[in-house]
């Protein structure tokens, strides 16, 4: 990396899920894995479970096709450094620092993704919702996977939501156990670039609670596609199905950082709607920006 001036950021959550907030309209920044993970290190770092890059799609090679329909790209990275295709709470703090800055207003606006271009609303309450778009559920048995911590195993539901999910149903959320280290999920190739791993219980009529091991940053306070992947999940346990029965359902999802509302149309699209906080900003040093994980 070389960067000779102070490279601005902000730190941001949606329900507890953190992030480091990078501007770069022009794309004239390298973040290699390296450095990303740097950033995102919770004692040599600003500390995060993921970090936004704020791109123009016109600027970046993977949102160049996309940038008729979305001036901003949300270059998304999970905090080991690796590349997501997705992150719904990444989305909505993502839009509420496009308002912070002046570069979106309250109302709606269009975010570029590599799961695609997703809507948002930016509701003058503080509240954001984001068109997350259609579930994927592969096809095949239910359920199609298994996921399995220390000696407990548990059917599990494979839903995409841009990203990777296996949905399992539990009795306690403490059977989850420590979520340190990733789950166990078979068969191995239903997920051949890994996946996010809920694990949820019922707290009432279409009231679920959850908690997630996230692919590349382990357990999270909050996972909005998982989210989404988890009222899927219970609705066709519960046999609603919105895009067949033609009415929408809504379900409200509890995640250790607060609350999420997941509303699945009768088109088959889902909303998200939750808060985006920008608690900080400030500069890095360059010197240390510009240092080798070595130095």
């Amino acid at each position: 990396m070389n960067s000779a001036e102070p490279v601005r950021f902000l730190k941001g959550h949606g329900t507890e899920n953190d992030f480091v907030i990078i501007p770069d309209p022009d794309g004239t920044l390298e973040l290699p894995p390296s450095a990303v993970a740097r950033l995102c290190d919770r004692r040599a770092g600003i500390g995060g479970d993921g970090l936004l890059h704020v791109v123009r799609s016109a600027a970046h090679p993977e949102a160049r096709a996309m940038a008729g329909e979305a001036e901003w790209f949300m270059d998304y990275r999970n905090a080991d450094g690796s590349i997501a295709e997705m992150c719904g709470n990444g989305v909505r703090v993502f839009a509420r620092y496009l308002e912070r800055a002046g570069l979106a207003g309250a109302g709606d606006l269009a975010v570029a993704t590599r799961a695609g271009v997703r809507r948002v609303h930016l509701a003058k309450n503080g509240d954001v919702t984001v068109h997350m778009g259609a579930a994927r559920l592969p096809a095949g048995a239910d359920p199609s996977v298994t996921v399995t911590v220390g000696e407990r195993s548990w059917p599990a539901r494979n839903v995409n939501m841009g990203n990777p999910h296996a949905v399992a149903f539990v009795d306690d959320l403490d059977h989850a156990g420590d979520l340190l280290t990733a789950p166990a999920v078979a068969p191995a190739d239903a997920y051949p670039e890994g996946t996010n791993v809920e694990f949820v219980v019922d707290r009432g009529p279409r009231h679920v609670a959850l908690r997630v091991h996230e692919r590349g940053a382990g357990e999270t306070r909050s996972c909005g596609t998982g989210a989404c992947a988890v009222m899927v999940a219970a609705a066709r346990r519960d046999g609603l199905d919105p895009a067949a029965d033609g009415a929408p359902a809504t379900y409200t999802v509890d995640v250790p950082g607060g609350r999420l509302v997941i509303t699945e149309r009768a088109d088959g699209g889902i909303e998200m709607t939750g808060p985006a906080v920008i608690l900080a900003e400030g500069t890095l040093d360059p010197d240390w920006f510009a240092a080798s994980p070595g130095d």
